[in-house]
């Protein structure tokens, strides 16, 4: 060894070294001869062969010449021998000798199976050694074994996976029921009948029929095969187009949407809708009186639109998916179009008395009549009965979006339409999801107490500007807590108003001034028995439309229009207005349909001359 250079330890070699000689002794070989039977057992009782040893090396006649044993190294103070294992791990078979236990190391992951290159004993000193040497196992039965371990410790493979059956259908679950050639045959015995097999817009209330929708799905049928663009469609191209759809979509939801949506998209937006409602507005007999008054069917669909994002869109995300229609009574709405001749039985979407509603309260709000309303506008709805910090937070962006509320602090009348049904009808999910948006001024999902004394607090200055004593923050908080029971103490998130059958109580207590006091005049017990009540109730909002309504068309029989010039500006009208305005009392509601949903606050801008309510 060249002066100054310092031995290294090279641990690999000297472990080898030590396997081996644990390896050579006859104990171990015994130990490993009995694991090898344990393993061979199951496969010797399928056969019933008793202890028939398998084919494969036999060890038991290959045992090492004891007399072998690596010498010891060589130079001053080497280690002695290395005492005989007499230990076995447990469940090895037992050895007769008896001594200290030795164990054997544990070879490391990159010693080689097979023959094993190291040194002759007497060639390392103190493990110190800088050459390898060849130091073959004593016999073939070493190999054996120490090949039989390594095809033990291979990876088993891996098991078969299991084929899971399809349980996500986007565009609905497909049925072999539909025979899709005889729906073709169907559809071109129909536009035979038509001059050039060409179907107009007028035709395809019969086409719809052919493909087994319901009739007013005639637009979006129309729409969808190209005949906005020329006026009329082929019987080749329709029929290309509704096979498509046949074996891609399977359900009605899934065709709804594929009718409507623009090329590329999966989900309906705002102006989406708005070729099928004008076919409705210029075919439904229930709106047949609007046909003199174009100027305000996009009023009406504005509203319409309004109303279906309002209840269908539950994400808030202004794009209604086919997962959303699928939930919503929306197409069961639009089959009933055509069963129904009165438009105003239709109450959750195409009732024209609460567009007349709606209307007439935001032209009563908007002064200067070009469509937008400022908070100051906003505040003198119902006579000032919602507070200034709520009519902040809802021109805030929490529950509005579009570029006027951002730049010029206006809403436009989309907007104003959630508004008003939030405020009318406080049970819904959406509404409270409306003014829990509202209310949530941090936005981190949950009411602390500090953001309901923030609008309790201008709720007591205006009761002692009216004389009246108002309840301590503290005892407030106490009963509304009680009321809605929230799962966290001093937090209340969304799902506890749900939850909540008072919702409507719990809002008015902090921002509607009248409200409040209504609900103060009441027992909650008498308030709890009006939210429970079953059967065919209106709800809320339709109350509030029916009565409106009845006001509206009061005043205008007496002659008292509420707005100077009303009637001169829109008397050829009146009188195709006059027969939709019967009294309400006279006239069934639907049951309301249960609460569904939300929708973002997408702006639809709307055309035409700023007009009056009719």
């Amino acid at each position: 060894m060249p002066p100054g250079k310092v031995l290294q330890p090279v641990l690999k070699m000297k472990v080898d070294e030590l396997f081996l000689c644990w390896l050579s002794e006859s104990s171990t070989q015994a130990m490993l001869r009995d694991c090898l039977r344990r393993i061979q057992v199951p496969a010797r009782a399928e056969r019933g062969a008793g202890d028939a040893e398998l084919p494969g090396p036999r060890l038991a006649a290959a045992a090492p010449d004891p007399a072998w044993r690596p010498r010891e190294c060589e130079g001053p103070g080497a280690p002695g021998p290395t005492p005989a294992p007499t230990a076995l791990p447990v469940g090895a078979a037992s050895s007769a000798r008896s001594g200290p236990p030795v164990r054997g190391p544990r070879r490391s992951g990159g010693t080689r199976v097979g023959p094993v290159d190291c040194s002759p004993p007497d060639s390392c000193v103190r493990g110190i050694s800088q050459d390898p040497v060849d130091c073959s196992p004593p016999d073939s039965s070493v190999r054996g074994i120490l090949q039989v371990q390594t095809r033990k410790e291979e990876p088993l493979p891996p098991a078969a996976s299991r084929s899971v059956p399809t349980f996500y259908f986007p565009h609905g679950r497909p049925q072999d029921t539909v025979n899709v050639d005889a729906v073709i045959a169907k559809i071109e015995r129909t536009f035979a009948q038509f001059p050039h097999e060409r179907a107009t817009m007028e035709d395809m209330g019969r086409v719809a029929k052919a493909c087994g929708c319901p009739l007013y799905w005639k637009g979006p049928l129309f729409c969808g095969a190209g005949g906005e663009r020329t006026g009329s469609v082929s019987v080749h191209k329709f029929v290309a187009m509704w096979r498509k759809v046949l074996q891609n979509c399977h359900d009605d939801a899934a065709k709804f949407v594929h009718l409507l949506v623009s090329p590329g998209c999966s989900y309906l937006v705002q102006e989406d809708f708005v070729p099928f409602l004008q076919d409705v507005v210029n075919t439904h007999p229930g709106l047949a009186f609007l046909k003199e008054a174009a100027e305000f069917h996009s009023r009406y669909i504005t509203t319409v639109i309004q109303r279906i994002f309002y209840t269908v869109n539950r994400s808030w995300s202004g794009r209604i998916t086919c997962a959303e229609l699928r939930r919503s009574t929306f197409l069961q709405n639009v089959a009933l179009l055509e069963e129904e001749a009165d438009i105003n039985q239709l109450t959750e979407f195409f009732s024209y008395e609460h567009f007349y509603v709606i209307y007439c309260k935001f032209w009563e709000l908007d002064t200067d009549h070009d469509l937008l309303i400022d908070a100051q506008d906003l505040a003198r709805h119902n006579d000032h009965a919602i507070s200034t910090k709520m009519i902040d937070r809802i021109f805030s962006g929490a529950v509005t979006r579009g570029k006027k509320v951002q730049k010029e602090g206006k809403i436009s009348y989309a907007d104003f339409v959630w508004f008003l049904i939030s405020e009318e009808d406080k049970k819904t999910p959406t509404s409270i999801e409306y003014w829990f948006r509202c209310m949530d001024l941090d936005g981190d999902g949950a009411l602390s107490m500090f953001e309901l004394e923030y609008f309790y607090e201008e709720q007591c200055r205006r009761l002692d500007s009216m004389a009246i004593e108002a309840l301590p923050f503290e005892d407030c908080l106490c009963q509304m807590l009680d009321l809605v029971k929230p799962q966290t103490e001093g937090r209340i998130t969304l799902q506890d108003l749900k939850r909540c059958k008072l919702a409507n109580v719990f809002f008015d207590t902090f921002f509607n001034i009248e409200k409040y006091l209504d609900h103060e005049q009441k027992e909650q017990a008498s308030l709890l028995r009006e939210s429970e009540s079953e059967g065919p109730e209106l709800s809320d909002w339709e109350r509030f439309a029916a009565e409106e309504y009845d006001i509206l068309v009061a005043e205008e029989a007496a002659g008292d229009p509420w707005e100077d010039g009303y009637e001169a500006e829109l008397s050829p009208v009146e009188q195709k207005l006059s027969a939709l305005r019967s009294p309400l009392a006279q006239r069934p509601f639907l049951e309301a349909p249960g609460g569904l949903g939300t929708v973002e606050l997408y702006e639809y801008e709307c055309g035409g001359d700023d007009l009056p309510p009719s």
